[in-house]
């Protein structure tokens, strides 16, 4: 079995939230938590995963998630959501067309784990998930994101829901591994000045909608500080140099060590970062600092032409060692 697994709604989109956050959960927040989680603990089984950083609308939102499913090799689609409604409604419930049987035991495994009620399984037709993905598919509304009793049983027994939905949906036993931010730190390659493991996503050019059109580089202010890296013109709408960069050529942001490799190094066009995924490696310039680690999890944005040639989806991971 292979499973695709996506969170709900997306990061421009934003789904439901309560009042206050916290003690109340936000939904697209904590969707992408259990994603993360529940597909580091499926790395031995066959998993992959997608958040939507980019859409602006809600349809597009809905197509670029079931497009995405619909171009994995897998044989079951995920959708992690939270429910919401007045506050006072509360528990678990899974959502499906056809998969009746794993529904309800998705939902019990979640309700044991989380100390939450079992809502159990619903029938919906009238979700663009349910009915848009080719393969077998679930809705999994975790708890009630608005319900104060329901946010502390999920936060309580985090890792213990994650798990309830790895094992039941891949039908097996799963090993428990620790979280990244419980694995020893990793040490960088003799000599680096800067090394970074992790997942990693896309960004700049005039196609990246996730930044504003007015939106600067971090230690680039001028386009002769690295003309190497920009188009000849300023994309019609845009101000910002995020926008301008060249996404036909391979660039990369992390969040470096300005102690380590100071802005004008980073600024070089003598100077690359080593960029690693699998068995293939490819020299790209620094062109920005980021993303926020603690907001997405991942450790690089790599430009579009970067991630083509890595064969990378976004979350997929990579190393970066710099200077190469």
């Amino acid at each position: 079995m292979r499973i695709a697994i996506s969170s709900g709604h997306g990061k421009h989109i934003r789904g439901a939230r309560g009042s206050p956050v916290p003690p109340q959960l936000d939904e697209v927040d904590e969707a992408r938590k259990v994603v993360d989680r529940v597909w580091q603990l499926l790395a031995d089984v066959g998993c992959v995963k997608f958040h939507d950083d980019v859409s602006t609308t809600q349809s597009e939102n809905l197509d670029r998630i079931v497009d995405w499913h619909n171009k994995q090799d897998r044989t079951l689609d995920v959708s992690v959501h939270f429910n919401c409604f007045d506050h006072s409604a509360h528990g678990v419930e899974v959502l499906y067309v056809s998969q009746s049987v794993l529904a309800g035991e998705v939902s019990e495994a979640i309700a044991l784990a989380g100390s939450f009620t079992d809502r159990g399984a619903k029938k919906r037709t009238d979700l663009a998930f349910l009915t848009g993905t080719d393969e077998p598919a679930i809705l999994i509304e975790t708890c009630f994101c608005d319900h104060t009793g329901d946010s502390e049983h999920y936060r309580a027994n985090f890792d213990e829901i994650c798990h309830a939905i790895a094992e039941t949906i891949a039908g097996t036993d799963v090993d428990w591994r620790p979280p990244e931010s419980e694995r020893p730190p990793i040490e960088p390659p003799e000599g680096a000045l800067f090394y970074a493991r992790g997942t990693c996503s896309w960004f700049g050019g005039p196609e990246d909608t996730g930044v504003s059109p007015s939106e600067g580089l971090a230690f680039l202010y001028e386009v002769s500080d690295a003309p190497h890296l920009f188009l000849s013109e300023q994309p019609a709408g845009t101000t910002g140099l995020a926008r301008r960069l060249n996404p036909g050529l391979m660039y990369v942001a992390c969040r470096w060590d300005y102690d380590r490799t100071p802005k004008t190094m980073l600024a070089q066009p003598n100077l690359q970062a080593l960029v690693r995924a699998g068995d293939k490696e490819i020299l790209a310039w620094p062109a920005d600092w980021g993303p926020h680690e603690e907001q997405t999890g991942r450790v690089a944005d790599l430009s579009p032409a970067l991630m083509e040639a890595l064969d990378l989806d976004t979350d997929d991971e990579v190393e970066v060692i710099y200077p190469a």
